[in-house]
């Protein structure tokens, strides 16, 4: 597996078994409290190679490959489609940071991996001290305030989630487009982007059964993820511990949303602010990421 010797030297290579036998990516490494990392969409714990480094300076960093994404396990989906929802993605990510012997931890997530995190938080929040959430609205809000303008955007999200196997067929037909259209066709391009990490996504959206689990973690996002959301939002449930949302100026969300509005509907302690990037923060602005994270994520207390 190319990533560790490429991006991330000096850390440890995992295999973490979950409940239901999924095996899970990650990596860890460096020294000091407990710190989740969790990447996004079409992409893999790679997107972290900008800031890795410098995290592992302040914290036990853990880099993980959510199911279906990267080198972790790829299960088929089922007709609820809840083998992929945040709740079971959430349930991994809690395993593999109980297995490195980490019970309470913080979280850094971009994209789909902030939504898994949103998850983790609500339903363990016991586990989770505090967490930074980039360039993400909370999923139902997305959902009931989609405009013309969000759904051109942000395409892909109703492409995906069409009955398979349909777009599996598209994705598995040039897997390396799929990467490399999607995330240049955002105001940044593809400049950003190491040629070796744009390889690394294209390898492992590559692999049998990486095209259906991306479309089952969207079909959950579209179904069974808002049943939870909207359980959440009857039973008055909000996020208590500090939240921190960072998203990029030049962004959809920027565009389309409030993000402090709505994640203050659902969290009570939020504070956070726009960066000037797009929507790849970690590769896109590393030094503004990690100059607006670092102060949060490592208050007294956390």
């Amino acid at each position: 597996m190319p990533s560790r010797p490429l991006f991330f030297p000096d850390f440890t290579v995992h295999r973490i078994p979950t409940d239901d036998d999924v095996q899970i990516h990650a990596l860890s490494g460096g020294e000091g409290p407990p710190l989740l990392v969790l990447h996004g969409h079409p992409q893999t714990h790679v997107i972290w190679h900008r800031v890795a480094a410098r995290l592992a300076e302040r914290f036990s960093v853990v880099l993980a490959d959510l199911r279906g994404y990267g080198d972790s396990s790829k299960p088929a989906g089922t007709p609820d489609h809840a083998t992929y929802s945040k709740r079971t993605m959430a349930r991994d990510m809690l395993r593999v940071m109980q297995s490195l012997g980490h019970e309470r931890f913080a979280v850094l997530a971009h994209d789909r991996g902030a939504r898994v995190s949103h998850r983790l938080a609500a339903d363990h929040p016991q586990a989770v001290s505090r967490l930074t959430l980039l360039d993400i609205a909370p999923t139902l809000a997305m959902y009931e305030q989609t405009t013309e303008g969000f759904a051109r955007a942000y395409w892909h999200w109703f492409f995906l989630i069409q009955r398979a196997p349909l777009p599996e067929r598209l994705l598995e037909a040039d897997p390396g487009a799929y990467v490399r259209e999607l995330m240049g066709a955002r105001d940044a391009g593809l400049a950003p982007f190491d040629e070796r990490a744009l390889a690394e996504y294209t390898r492992c959206l590559s692999q049998p059964g990486a095209a259906h689990a991306l479309c089952e973690d969207y079909r959950a996002a579209a179904t069974i993820d808002l049943e939870h959301d909207r359980a959440d939002r009857a039973a008055g449930r909000h996020l208590s511990m500090p939240l921190q949302v960072l998203w990029g100026v030049r962004g959809i969300v920027q565009r389309c949303f409030d993000p402090l509005a709505e994640w203050r509907r659902v969290a009570d302690d939020v504070r956070g602010q726009a960066l000037s990037c797009g929507h790849y923060i970690p590769e896109e602005a590393p030094e503004a990421l990690l100059d607006a994270c670092l102060p949060f994520l490592t208050e007294a207390g956390q």
